[in-house]
């Protein structure tokens, strides 16, 4: 078995809101209760509509937010226990790449600047080695020496992304966490920046921890997939296997919305189309939390929360209308 390089136990992350002398906060819980492991090496893909809780997922691992429960082992680390500088002198074994590669930029200093300001606060060479370091992190993203002197605005949105990847490289991290890293880019261009995060990770022998909305980049990119909603993962699969055989409605729901991953080329009139809009995270359901949108829950999954159980090898689904044996129980199975 292959060791997993991150793990995540019963991570939640709550975020107080409004109350008062006389009433209590109340909590939006963005996250409540996410596990899974990262096998080194792989990429591990999270899914989801916005608000499914998948981005404050990877702040939380990246501890850009406040962990409220649970726990993030980085190999032998306990990153989500770590404080002060005890967390600073971790952070060269993670790294992230941003959604808004020109939001993640300062607009007033040069890309080399930025790249050997990352290589100073991380403490990686000694100084005089740092503008060489800093050219041979250009070559390998796929930009040319000449364009350190150039400052962000000069850059296509592309090329401003292969800077952040290189500023992201310049520790020499064990672990990316990628937040929509594409999302921002022309189709062709998503191209490129995918396949050169897929030469980099066979490369350097780099572990993904990837946040997409996106179906085709998830297929493209991952090894592994969590479908999450509302704060939970609701199914878990190699990409093989949910894509050619997805079990919880709501991932059926999501591939109904893009017709070409449509894995059983069900007729129109077979998709599912949700109606309305995902509970509030203030006040979540009692029972399943996608219960109010399935076209297939019943009195059950109004009153009781499914476990994300694994019903095929592999193969994990929070759902009560998906048989042990993972055969589902209702209309339309795939």
């Amino acid at each position: 078995m292959i060791d997993a390089l991150l793990k995540v136990r019963d991570l939640k992350v709550h975020f107080p809101l409004g109350g008062g002398l006389l009433r209590p906060k109340a909590l939006v819980k963005a996250v409540d209760g996410v596990s899974f492991d990262v096998p080194k090496g792989s990429t591990f893909g999270i899914v989801g509509e916005s608000g499914s809780g998948k981005s404050t997922t990877a702040l939380a691992v990246m501890r850009l937010v406040h962990i409220t429960a649970g726990g993030v082992m980085l190999g032998g680390d306990d990153i989500g226990a770590l404080q002060g500088e005890a967390l600073r002198r971790v952070r060269r074994r993670f790294q992230m790449v941003f959604q808004d590669p020109f939001a993640s930029l300062n607009p007033r200093k040069r890309a080399g600047d930025a790249i050997q300001e990352a290589l100073e606060l991380m403490d990686v060479g000694e100084p005089a080695q740092r503008p060489e370091m800093a050219r041979k992190l250009f070559l390998q993203t796929g930009l040319r020496p000449e364009q350190l002197l150039l400052f962000p605005h000069q850059f296509s949105g592309g090329q401003r992304q292969r800077i952040v990847l290189a500023r992201a490289l310049a520790a020499n991290p064990e672990l990316l966490v990628c937040d929509e890293p594409v999302s921002a880019l022309d189709v062709a261009i998503q191209a490129q920046i995918l396949n050169l995060m897929q030469r980099l990770q066979r490369e350097l022998g780099l572990t993904y921890l990837f946040i997409s909305h996106d179906l085709g980049v998830i297929r493209h990119m991952c090894d592994q997939i969590a479908v999450m909603y509302l704060g939970k993962i609701v199914e878990q699969a190699p990409r093989t296997g949910l894509f050619e055989r997805p079990l919880h409605p709501y991932t059926l729901a999501l591939w109904s919305a893009a017709p070409s991953f449509d894995p059983g080329a069900r007729s129109r009139r077979d998709r599912i189309r949700l109606q309305g809009d995902p509970p509030s995270p203030i006040d979540v359901p009692a029972g399943c939390r996608f219960a109010g949108r399935c076209p297939y829950a019943e009195a059950r999954c109004h009153a009781e929360p499914p476990l994300l159980r694994e019903v095929l090898p592999g193969h994990l689904v929070a759902c009560h209308r998906v048989s042990d044996t993972g055969v589902p129980m209702y209309k339309s199975a795939v």
